[in-house]
């Protein structure tokens, strides 16, 4: 069974679709509620159909445990940044969010001064949300499906690891970087809005921080004393509910008492940071999904996501929710990391590689009996080569492959819907 539109280039306009008819939420509320879900439900059902059909589920189950692994160390990450975010906007105190002055940010004087010069239809344009997270993380998993349908070379699982491996390695990057340095948020009022934090600084803060803020003299004699010197007093100290053994967490969350008895519900309110986060996690997961795409796709597509990438970029810092500099180091250190992490799913095509290292060991005798016109040791140099092609294609045609094919599909769609419920405002 072959799918000609999708090798030869159809993947790409599915992807654009997708986005487009995701955007007339804007346009045209009524079709997009009737457009995006048929859209999914097409979708899933060519790739349901298609399961009987693909040839590569002994390489998919051989991915199974890389897959898992960097499934559950992107989970520890974002464990980990989830603290970080909630640590770097609470110790110093809502009254620093509201006083702190946002950095001077050329990208954004460039972005407004654009506005000015530009035709007001492209600046309008590039207002535009045409592309946010979600849309990125779908046109991933599309990418990932595709290779039911030949278009990208399998396994889809070893891509899957590939991405989930080099996001997490991303964000253990970004949370190390976001903590070292607190910064102040472009947008002055986020802290006071979206948290319920302490006014005043952590004991930490009152210490090491506070008296040495603006003083240039004190500034000067601390680094010459290199000993915080100052004496602060009576500390001004935080509510500390009994969390048992987590409470070593309070510390860290500084939570208030409107905030409930429960560390969990803290945590899982640190949906995103109000002071700048050094790099954007938005643009990294971006530009993961320009670099997969790339490498395993190619083509005019491959430009499009990069434009979309581009412009998302452009809205992340025109829109106040990063500074230029958030977004650049994301972009680099994507392509970096993208390129660092082929070893576990590789470009290089190995099943190819092993059909063409078979071939050449009977290249001399093929080529021998060819001279001789030995039709018959010809048949049987091939035959050898077939068998060696279906033995690689039947290793997986046993009732274990096939359990694991149909939980690896059911697995799939239902990350696929928690997706495109969880993540569908960006």
């Amino acid at each position: 069974m072959q799918w000609p539109g999708l090798r030869s280039g159809g993947l790409g306009p599915v992807a654009v679709s997708y986005v487009a008819i995701d955007y007339l939420r804007y346009l045209s509320p009524t079709w997009h509620a009737r457009l995006q879900p048929a859209l999914w439900s097409v979708l899933a059902f060519l790739a349901v159909i298609r399961i009987p059909f693909y040839k590569h589920w002994s390489s998919e189950l051989r991915s199974a445990i890389p897959f898992v692994a960097s499934m559950l160390f992107m989970l520890s990450t974002f464990l980990l940044e989830c603290l970080s975010v909630r640590f770097a906007t609470a110790v110093l105190g809502l009254d620093w969010h509201s006083n702190a002055a946002p950095l001077p940010d050329t990208g954004q004087w460039l972005l407004l001064a654009l506005n000015e010069k530009l035709p007001h239809v492209i600046v309008e344009t590039l207002r535009a949300h045409i592309i946010t997270l979600h849309h990125f993380l779908m046109l991933f998993i599309m990418l990932a499906f595709s290779v039911l349908f030949d278009s990208v070379k399998a396994p889809g699982l070893g891509l899957g690891a590939r991405y989930m491996f080099t996001m997490a390695v991303g964000r253990l990057l970004r949370t190390i970087t976001f903590v070292a340095t607190i910064l102040p948020s472009a947008r002055p009022w986020c802290a006071n809005a979206r948290y319920r934090v302490p006014a005043y600084p952590h004991r930490w803060a009152q210490k090491y921080y506070v008296p040495y803020a603006s003083d240039a003299n004190a500034i000067s004699q601390l680094i010459r004393q290199d000993i915080a010197y100052a004496n602060i007093g009576k500390y001004t100290n935080d509510y500390r509910p009994d969390w048992g053994s987590m409470s070593f967490l309070i510390d860290f969350l500084r939570p208030t008492s409107s905030e409930g008895p429960s560390w969990y519900n803290v945590l899982k309110k640190a949906e995103g940071g109000c002071n700048d986060l050094v790099f954007s996690g938005h643009m990294l997961v971006a530009v993961l999904t320009a670099m997969a795409w790339t490498e395993a796709y190619g083509g005019f597509s491959s430009a499009i996501i990069w434009l979309f990438v581009m412009h998302s970029a452009q809205r992340e810092i025109r829109e106040r929710n990063h500074y230029s500099v958030d977004c650049i180091v994301a972009i680099y250190v994507g392509i970096l990391l993208w390129k660092m992490t082929g070893f576990l799913w590789p470009a290089k095509n190995a099943s190819r590689d092993r059909k063409l290292a078979v071939l050449e060991k009977i290249q001399g005798s093929l080529i021998q009996a060819a001279k001789d016109s030995d039709i018959d040791e010809v048949r049987e140099l091939l035959k050898e080569l077939e068998m060696d092609r279906l033995h690689s294609q039947n290793k997986g045609s046993n009732w274990a492959t096939r359990l694991f094919a149909c939980a690896t599909i059911f697995f799939s769609l239902t990350i696929v819907l928690l997706a495109f419920t969880l993540t569908s405002d960006g």
